[in-house]
């Protein structure tokens, strides 16, 4: 068993420090191993989740450890978090984005810094677009016109759509981001605990022999669809949110299967994971001190960047 999660009684699952690190997105791929070998082992897989390590919770550990929660009672298990063992601010920062209050704690989430955790069962366009535009884009922590805030938020949809619609969750769709004013920048992660997107581009006879970065390639082609139903002709839908991501200097991060595709200023880049995660997550980090954004619809030409 792995160090992270010990059997003593009851079985106690170990939080560590989660950021926005390469090495800390391997250390929720890391949680995911642990705990579903755990559920294959466990007649009943119960767990307790401990703190004690965790000096820091940022947006993509939230999303991940409640769709992990979710995952496990799924698997007939029992889920308990030790409240006692957050640190100060990591409870504040829980209390603000909702997180406490999903999971039985009775302190009611609060206005902030914090893009609310939310866990989606199933694909409302309204309150996703609400979500997005009233807690990601619309608190003017990124200088950008309305309608490229719309059309950014109707793109980033897009990605929850294409959850419900390829991944074959059975508890949904999770998600969580957060300002960070020392950083400058503004972050969002959505998350599903799926089959992956290579495995299900795999799905379709023509691709069985595509590699998972070739699978990932060929899901962001424009027009490329796993859904084979007439007059469907649907991609990932993320052109203009990559170029927008691209001209602001951030970044969109892909974690699927045993794959990671990164989308920056530097273009597109691949690499090879060593655990298989069955599922999907995906991180927008957007720069808050950049210039004003706007279609050229919308903005003086000297303002606009599309």
């Amino acid at each position: 068993m792995s160090l992270l999660l010990t059997t003593a009684n009851p079985p106690t699952l170990y939080i560590e420090t989660l950021a926005d690190q390469p090495r800390h997105f391997d250390r929720l791929l890391r949680l995911w191993e642990a705990v579903r070998g755990f559920c294959d082992e466990a007649t009943n897989p119960d767990l307790l989740i401990n703190f004690n390590y965790c000096e820091f919770l940022g947006h993509s550990g939230v999303a991940f450890l409640g769709g992990l929660a979710r995952w496990v009672i799924a698997q007939g298990g029992r889920v308990r978090f030790d409240w006692e063992t957050l640190q100060p601010k990591i409870y504040a920062n829980l209390a603000q984005n909702g997180f406490l209050f999903e999971f039985g704690h009775p302190r009611p989430p609060r206005d902030g810094n914090s893009i609310p955790y939310r866990c989606d069962t199933g694909f409302d366009h309204r309150e996703i677009i609400d979500y997005l535009q009233y807690y990601w884009l619309g608190k003017g922590w990124v200088n950008i016109s309305t309608p490229l805030q719309q059309a950014i938020t109707g793109q980033t949809s897009e990605i929850y759509l294409n959850a419900f619609d390829h991944s074959q969750s059975k508890i949904g769709v999770f998600s969580c981001g957060q300002h960070y004013p020392k950083l400058g920048v503004l972050q969002l992660t959505v998350l599903d605990f799926g089959i992956g997107i290579a495995d299900c581009v795999r799905s379709l006879p023509q691709n069985q022999t595509l590699s998972t970065g070739q699978s990932l390639a060929w899901a962001f082609e424009s027009g490329n669809t796993t859904q084979q139903q007439p007059g469907v002709s649907r991609g990932l839908g993320l052109a203009l949110l990559q170029d927008f991501i691209q001209r602001n200097r951030g970044s969109l991060l892909i974690y699927s299967n045993d794959g990671c595709l990164n989308i920056d200023d530097n273009g597109i880049s691949y690499h090879d994971r060593l655990i298989n995660f069955s599922g999907t997550l995906v991180n927008i980090r957007l720069r808050c001190d950049e210039s004003f954004y706007a279609l050229d619809s919308a903005a003086d030409p000297q303002d606009a960047w599309f």
